[in-house]
Order: C-alpha cells, then structure tokens, then sequence
C-alpha cells in the first residue's frame, strides 16, 4: 500500500523553478511526447499501457522519469458510459508497479492497490485490468506503488456520457497539473523527515519583525511571535514541498513552454482540469475570462461562475469558458504557497502569447485560519489563551453535549447519538481519543469548524469570486437520500517537527480497519488536527458531500479538509471488499492511511 522505501538536495534558483529555462519538457534521445493533445489520446475497448523508465529534461538537467507508454503525462483513455474497457498493463520497471483508476467505481480487485486489492504487477509481466463503466465525466489515473505517481505515472481518462454532455461546448481539452522535482522523491522524503521545513523559503525574517513592530506595536508582535515559538510552529507552513525543488507542469510542458489550446472567438471551451501533483494545490484562473464550473471530481453540478478555484491534490473540475476576443489568455495556475506556477495559453494563433499574471502575496496562517485551539499532546501549555485560537464567529454549541455519557461509547470512532439528517453535516461533539495523546500528534482542534463558504488559505478577500465548496450542487438528485445510521468521527492528524502523519494519532500499521456494513448509509466527518490541507480519497465508493441541501448532494471522490476545520459526508457502502482510504499528498500517506473493510 505504497509504502516506498525510506532511503544535499539541490536547490533550483527562483529564476529556473518559475521560468523553467533549459529544455523544459523535451526528451534529450527518447522522444517523449508531453503533450496530452489529439496525438496522445487511447480511445476503444482494449488499451495497451506500457510503464517503464524515460530520460527527461525540464530543468536543463536529464533525469530518468517513470512513465506510461513513452509519455508524460501518459496517454488521456477516451472511454464510454456503459462500455466494458480491458486494460493490459506491461510493467518494463525493475520495481513492482501498478495503476489505480482514481474516482472510477468498480470491483475490488480491479482497484490497482497492491497487497490490498491485488499483489501488484511484477517487472515483465502484464495484468490485464476489465471492468464496466457506469458513470462518466473527468477523472485520472496513476501508480499506488512507491513513489512512481510523483515520477511520472499518470494520466487523464474522460468518459463521455451516454445521452451527451448536459453541457455542450465547441471544443475540450484535458488540463494535467502536476509537480516536478529534479531531486529523486526517496531523497525529497528523507529530507523532511530530517527537517520538516527544509524547502521553506518563506520563514519569517529580521525585516519581517520590523515590520510587524511599526505595525502592530512591540508588545503585540512580541505575544505573536512568543505564541507561535511555544507552539513550535510557523505561521508561514503552508507546504511542505514547494517551488523550491518543484517545476509545475501543465500537462507535462513548463511555464517557459507553455502548453497552448486553439479556440476561435465566440466558441464554447471545455477545460477539464486534473489536479495529479504529488504535493501541490494550485489556485486557478484565467484573467480576462469567467470560469464557468459545470462538473467536480466527474459529477455534473449546477453551473457556478467564478474568476478563481483551489484545486487540491487528486481533484478534478471541469470549467466552460467563451472567449470574445481574438486576444490570447492565461491559464495561470499558482501553488497554495505562491513559490511558483504552471501556466498555459488559450489563443486563436499559436504565435500568440497573453500576458504572465502577477502571483498573489504568500499566505500568512493566524490563528482564525486555523480555528484551533492548539494544545500539544502532553497536555498544552499553561497560560495559553484558548479563546485567541479560535474564530468569534464560531457556535459553541455544536461543540458540546452535556448530556452525553461519552463513558458509554465502546467505538471511539463512532457517534451513538442519532446522526442528524441527510445534508445537514455533524452535529455530533468534537472527541480527541487518547490515541491522540502521543508522538504522532504535537496539535489538536479543540473548536473546529465547518466554514465551507470559506475558499482557503490565501483566497479570502482577494477581490475575485472564488469557488468554495458551499456552491456545490448536483445536477441531478441525490441517488440515495436516506439519512445516515451512523456516524464515523476521524481526526487526521500529525507531527510536523517529526514529519509524523496519521489518523486518531495512529500510523497506519498501527492501527485496525474501518468497518463498514454493505449497504447502510453511514457519516464520516473528518476533523483536522493539523496546520496543513488535506486531501482525502476513499477508493471504491462515493463521498456525498453535505453542503446542505440533501436533494442535490454533491458527489466526491476527494475531499480537502482545511487546516483546524471539519466537514462531513455521506458515504453508501454499497461496494463489498477492502478499501484504501487516505491522504493524497504523497509523503503523508504511508502514515494517513487506513483500510475500509466492507461486509
């Protein structure tokens, strides 16, 4: 279950991270193709992927990528509602690999985890893949073995709709995000663990200080700092890999190669976004056009127009946009933590190029970003003002029952109380399990809140309008609208300055099953622990997310959890079998990790 191998790193200037000068993209002697376009597209019934070793170069240094059939990202699969699809999967590595066909619902061991859902594909063997569609729209695929995703194992599927598209449009193209590092990903991981903040160029400085004393005054600049330092945090730990060992590519060009998408004026452009970083949420826009949001993770939703939209790690988002000029534009996607970005061109002449937007200021986490109130595992910190930590704004009151016996509750996952109905979210108290009190945790959210019309770190009063999770609604009627049975409370949660992640306080290997009973309607409700987002992927079934309205319930594959905050959805276990369930971003996974036993 991708647990790679757990083995100075070299620096790439600002300059060449953000521009990626040098050959960006090209193959020195290989003749990788990078471009997912018309030429790189798999349509049918049966498809032939080869994964094996190519020489890249995006830096201007050659590098040895994993990759699928010659290409990075691998070749976009066009398949059909209803069809049946057979995938012969070739594995020409020297290491055991395999592909997960991320958000696609089919049998368990077709769900490419290795010593989960099947025992991996050996190096020279072939395992055939076959299962039925049932659902279409955008989705993607990558390796769940070692770090092969973050080296270059992925790629694209679209799935067309029986009855056509509800929203029609001229043209479409796939728009692959994805992170790049020169520095081999066992070396990336090796150094955090060492020092958890190593590809941090953004710490706080002496001028900084100043700053903040001719600000906020000496006494209020020194009780921040003070609070921070107890904590042994930093309020500038936005990422834990960034442009400072990344290139960010779109779909597989640099910024200084610009993938291009040809329109014509007045033409409706589909733009199917795929979030396949290892490590990186991007902030997306295209200046001079709206964004119109017509599907998230695959699911047709009720259009929503924006200038701006996060998409986190493993995300997918389809967006229309109508160019009425003959002008080219930006398709500008900048990293949570604004060290650097991928960027494209929509143009109606390829010898056209827009102009390069200006990054937005570095985010700077406060305490209401976080809604914490922040205690350290051996019991806090005497003197701390809790009430500091947490929004104003927040209601208490769901935070507690005084009439709860929380002796009487022999799952400490579960909520005995009746869970409330159908798209209404939690109301159940937050409860930290004494798991939690231990070397895998150094925080905890003693008042999380919920916040879904809350965009993110960074985004909030940007002066655009801003896709959140709160304008999410399906298109079509929730397909289950019972309301849930139960309810699974799960802290995700982490040790930065030991690179330590884990849920309830405990790794992965440490700890037992989820248990799901085929065929109930059952909650989960994710509580945040930490300073960072999290993606989190349930494989094998959908995650409704509850943004209130219980007859148009969003469907999800992954959810981001924001920094000190909750959220809730519903899940129907209507798919017998073990499931992995975890964090996407990369190197927190082998500890953010369990499995879903349903029976």
């Amino acid at each position: 279950m991708n647990q790679p191998p757990f083995t100075s790193h070299q620096l790439l200037s600002r300059r060449r991270f953000v521009t990626g000068v040098a050959a960006g993209a090209s193959l020195v002697a290989s003749g990788l193709m990078t471009r997912a376009d018309a030429n790189n597209n798999l349509s049918g019934n049966t498809f032939n992927l080869t994964i094996g070793n190519q020489q890249v170069n995006f830096t201007g240094k050659n590098r040895i990528a994993t990759t699928v059939n010659g290409s990075l990202p691998g070749p976009t699969l066009r398949w059909k509602e209803g069809q049946h699809v057979n995938m012969n999967v070739t594995n020409q590595l020297g290491v055991d690999s395999s592909i997960h066909w991320h958000g696609i619902i089919l049998p368990e061991d077709m769900d490419g985890v290795p010593g989960l859902s099947f025992a991996g594909i050996r190096p020279g063997e072939t395992f055939n893949y076959n299962f039925k569609l049932n659902q279409s729209g955008t989705y993607w695929y990558h390796s769940h073995s070692g770090f092969q995703e973050q080296t270059g194992v992925l790629g694209a599927i679209v799935i067309e709709p029986e009855g056509g598209e509800p929203f029609p449009t001229d043209r479409d193209y796939v728009i692959i995000l994805s992170d790049w590092s020169d520095e081999k990903p066992e070396r990336v991981y090796s150094n955090l663990k060492k020092q958890s903040d190593l590809y941090n160029w953004n710490e706080r400085t002496l001028v900084d200080t100043w700053r903040d004393i001719r600000s906020k005054g000496v006494s209020a600049t020194a009780a921040d700092r003070h609070m921070w330092n107890m904590m042994r945090m930093s309020d500038r730990d936005i990422s834990d890999v960034n442009g400072t060992t990344y290139t960010f590519l779109m779909n597989g060009q640099t910024p200084a190669d610009r993938w291009k998408g040809l329109f014509k004026r007045g033409e409706k452009v589909r733009l199917r976004f795929i979030n396949a970083a290892a490590m990186t949420f991007f902030d997306v826009r295209i200046p001079g056009l709206k964004l119109k949001v017509v599907s998230a993770d695959g699911q047709a939703i009720e259009p929503v127009t924006v200038d701006d939209f996060r998409i986190g790690v493993a995300e997918t988002y389809d967006v229309i946009v109508e160019p009425e000029s003959d002008a080219a534009y930006s398709i500008f996607a900048q990293d949570i933590d604004r060290s650097g970005y991928a960027l494209g061109m929509l143009t109606p002449d390829l010898s056209l190029n827009a102009d390069v937007p200006t990054m937005d200021p570095r985010p700077i986490l406060s305490h209401a970003d976080m809604g914490m109130s922040m205690a350290h595992a051996g019991g806090g910190h005497s003197g701390m003002n809790h009430g500091n930590m947490a929004s104003p704004k927040m209601n208490h009151a769901n935070m507690t029952d005084p009439h709860m016996n929380h002796a009487n509750m022999t799952d400490p996952h579960m909520n005995h109380r009746s869970p409330a109905p159908a798209g209404m979210g939690s109301t159940a108290p937050i409860i930290h399990k004494s798991s939690e009190k231990g070397p895998q945790t150094d925080m905890r959210a003693e008042m999380p809140q919920t916040q879904l019309n809350n965009p993110g770190i960074g985004l909030v009063d940007n002066g655009r309008r801003v896709l959140t999770y709160a304008d999410l609604r399906n298109l079509y009627p929730t397909p289950d609208p019972r309301d849930p049975t139960r309810e699974i409370q799960l802290h995700l949660t982490g040790n930065m300055q030991r690179y330590m992640w884990s849920m309830d306080g405990m790794a992965f290997v440490d700890a037992e099953p989820l248990k799901f009973n085929y065929g109930e309607r059952l909650r989960i409700t994710l509580v945040n622990d930490t300073m960072m987002n999290h993606p989190v992927h349930l494989h094998g079934m959908w995650s409704d997310l509850e943004t209130g309205d219980p007859k148009r319930i969003p469907r999800k594959h992954t959810v981001i959890v924001q920094p000190g905050r909750k959220i809730s959805y519903l899940v129907t276990a209507d798919a017998r079998g073990n499931w992995a369930y975890h964090c996407h971003l990369m190197y927190h996974m082998m500890g953010m990790f369990r499995v879903v036993e349903v029976s």
